[in-house]
């Protein structure tokens, strides 16, 4: 089974059941030591299995394949691990939703998937909540509750589909910036006039770097600078000075730093050490 979260919650919106039964933990009294409470509302939803949860001072909820608990803020749960079972748990807090699957094999958990998405908005969803709330003393209203609780796993899908496309969009941005500097690395090139080349800010160009490829702008055109320096100094007989312009250093003391710092040789022993290699070669 594949346990993608998007996939998940098309599933369970697809599916010909659809969603069963909607629980609401209406907890007055304070919660006993094993149970979970958080400052947020929360969404558990049993996707295989049985799932025993003492969301309230009554008899256990016995909740079944596609039932969902529904917690309110700073209410609490209180599962029963009796039995083998899958849930999906998501979380809503005010900046991000987290989605949780977790399964029980009735000796140990096993976290099958995990992920994070920002919501658009402190007030996106936040009215479909906030009905939920109105029925957590009106259980009985199964078909409003479960058109409800559709919605809002409607809403995470579309959340998670556009974090989706965004990092797409990121990755595809981010190889274009990197073919422009592997094309033009020879050039004056900044972080400003990069940005401006591609229409968009240099601290948004600098975060393209560090969150899609894990490395800062100036040391990945550096990088490449140095890359190409090296095939110089290896092939024709430049003046280090010549070897750093070319490469689009302006000050060659400047280069002839951070060549050391990054080989810890200077260009020109740098240059003797290869050609001293080749010769040893070549001789034996």
């Amino acid at each position: 089974m594949n346990y993608d979260v998007s996939q998940i919650l098309s599933r369970l919106l697809n599916s010909p059941s659809g969603i069963q039964h909607i629980w609401f933990a209406d907890n007055q009294t304070a919660p006993s030591e094993l149970a979970y409470q958080v400052d947020f509302p929360r969404l558990e939803v049993v996707l295989d299995g049985v799932l025993m949860d003492a969301c309230d001072a009554g008899m256990p909820a016995r909740l079944e394949q596609h039932d969902v608990l529904y917690i309110p803020a700073k209410c609490w749960n209180n599962p029963q691990w009796n039995s083998p079972v899958t849930t999906l748990s998501i979380l809503f807090g005010k900046q991000q939703l987290g989605f949780s699957v977790l399964h029980w094999d009735g000796s140990t958990f096993k976290t099958l998937g995990k992920q994070n998405v920002a919501r658009r908005g402190p007030r996106i969803g936040s009215f479909l909540l906030q009905a939920l709330n109105e029925l957590v003393m009106q259980p009985h209203e199964q078909q409003t509750a479960r058109f409800i609780v559709s919605s809002i796993l409607s809403h995470c899908t579309d959340l998670l589909g556009s974090q989706i496309q965004t990092a797409s969009r990121s990755q595809a941005l981010f190889e274009a910036v990197r073919e422009y500097i592997d094309e033009k690395y020879a050039e004056q090139l900044t972080r400003e006039s990069v940005a401006q080349a591609f229409y968009i800010s240099p601290n948004y160009l600098s975060h393209l770097f560090q969150k899609t490829g894990a490395v800062g702008f100036n040391e990945y055109l550096n990088h490449t600078r140095l890359e190409h320096a090296k095939t110089l100094l290896k092939r024709y007989d430049l003046k280090v000075k010549e070897v750093a312009h070319a490469c689009g250093f302006v000050d060659s003391n400047y280069f002839c730093r951070l060549f050391r710092k990054n080989t810890e040789r200077s260009p020109s022993e740098y240059r003797r050490q290869y050609h001293s290699q080749l010769t040893e070669k070549s001789v034996n």
